[in-house]
């Protein structure tokens, strides 16, 4: 499959409402989990409230992602932005980072089923890192589920919306997961040009 990605703006939320669909992607996320408040309600902020949220986000331009097209058609989305904008990653102790203000991170894949084992994710990691490089990012995590002992057996799409650690491999992320964080961290720090020195 010919895949190609497009950054999300407010005029392409319509693609990013057809694309997720009735159900907000997953069990009406709409892609706020990682942005929710200390002391926030999921089950009361999930579905129509999230959505609200989110496109209030995108038509302030504060919201980043990523749409992957084939034939013309979305079949896949990645959110990505300044780790400063997610405060639940930031308080998360089982992901906690050193990469420092400047870092993003991919934070989210949705690929619908249909679409699902045909090199999509891989497109959108690659794409988030150039995305995020553009954008004066000092480097770019990801937080991927890691496989048991079992190395052929497939994550449910539930458990596994992070990503999973050959897509972030593939993108030039390596690990870096201190010793004291349960869950795998991989990072790519950016070198930076003469002219951002300054």
């Amino acid at each position: 499959m010919r895949i190609s990605t497009e950054p999300l703006t407010p005029e392409s939320w319509p693609t990013l409402e057809r694309l997720f669909g009735a159900n907000g992607a997953c069990g009406g996320c709409w892609c706020m989990h990682w942005r929710m408040q200390r002391g926030a309600d999921w089950e009361r902020e999930k579905g129509a409230r999230n959505k609200r949220a989110l496109k209030r986000l995108v038509t302030a331009g504060r919201a980043y992602g990523l749409f992957a097209y084939a034939k013309g058609e979305p079949v896949g989305w990645c959110c990505l932005g300044p780790r400063q904008d997610f405060p639940r990653l930031l308080r998360s102790r089982v992901l906690k980072s050193n990469a420092g203000l400047e870092a993003w991170a991919v934070v989210c894949f949705y690929i619908p089923a249909r679409h699902r084992g045909q090199g999509i994710a891989g497109a959108l990691a690659r794409a988030a890192v150039r995305y995020a490089r553009s954008r004066g990012a000092s480097c770019i995590e990801g937080y991927p589920v890691r496989r048991g002992a079992d190395a052929t057996a497939r994550y449910p799409a539930t458990f596994a919306f992070t990503g999973v650690v050959r897509v972030f491999e593939r993108a030039g992320l390596r690990e870096v997961t201190p010793q004291d964080v349960q869950r795998p961290i991989y990072r790519r720090r950016f070198l930076r040009r003469k002219e951002d020195r300054k």
